[in-house]
């Protein structure tokens, strides 16, 4: 109990059980396998709910085989968490300094400047810091240029390739093909399909992540 009410505030809490009760009362509204998801599958979807305020959002979720579990493990060995923005990284940023303690980064710390012609300074800064980190949980919430500029690096092994990818970038320019080239790799990923996506959704994914982590530790 002590760990929920450390992770949980008490409205966090009451939004969940608001959510679940209303995902019951329409369940039209909930993913078509959603009786067949894990727990850890359904907590990750519902927080993605509570960040969005959207209760369709979780038909829209997928994720490789076991992307979940993988994500879980890295976590609780410290892998650091790789954000493409700094709006993504502060929302990880507690939960992560409330269980595993696990590095938050940004890529902007390893951007040039100025990017090359065609290219974006946060799909150069995700280069630099793919080859710099130990495999990481890499967040995207926002870039679709740095999700394709990771995907090919690591397509012709020039980067190790991340512990799992979090593919949210949300718009409409790029987005929906970045995230069908992601689902076609190999990587460990958990994404939001179309153009939906955002920072928020992004980290909520991750601090779902976090949360369980920590609570089935022992």
């Amino acid at each position: 109990m002590a760990d929920i009410q450390r992770l949980d505030h008490p409205i966090f809490t009451e939004s969940i059980r608001c959510i679940r009760s209303a995902l019951d009362a329409d369940p039209a509204r909930t993913p078509p396998a959603w009786a067949t998801y894990t727990n850890l599958q359904q907590e990750l979807v519902l927080r993605l709910i509570h960040s969005s305020g959207d209760l369709d959002v979780g038909r829209w979720v997928q994720w490789s085989p076991g992307a979940c579990e993988i994500g879980l493990a890295a976590l609780a060995s410290g892998a650091p968490l790789l954000a493409d923005t700094a709006m993504a990284a502060a929302a990880v940023a507690p939960m992560a300094r409330r269980t595993f303690d696990n590095p938050v980064h940004t890529v902007l710390r390893w951007a040039p400047a100025q990017a090359e012609p065609g290219s974006t300074r946060t799909a150069a800064g995700m280069a630099r810091a793919l080859a710099e980190l130990p495999p990481a949980v890499v967040l995207i919430g926002s870039a679709p240029t740095a999700l394709e500029v990771m995907l090919k690096l690591v397509a012709a092994a020039a980067v190790p390739p991340p512990a799992l990818v979090i593919g949210m970038p949300v718009g409409f320019v790029g987005v929906a093909e970045s995230k069908q080239h992601l689902a076609q790799s190999d990587l460990a990923q958990i994404r939001l399909q179309g153009s939906r996506g955002g920072a928020g959704l992004a980290a909520a994914a991750v601090n779902a992540l976090l949360r369980h982590a920590w609570l089935q530790r022992r």
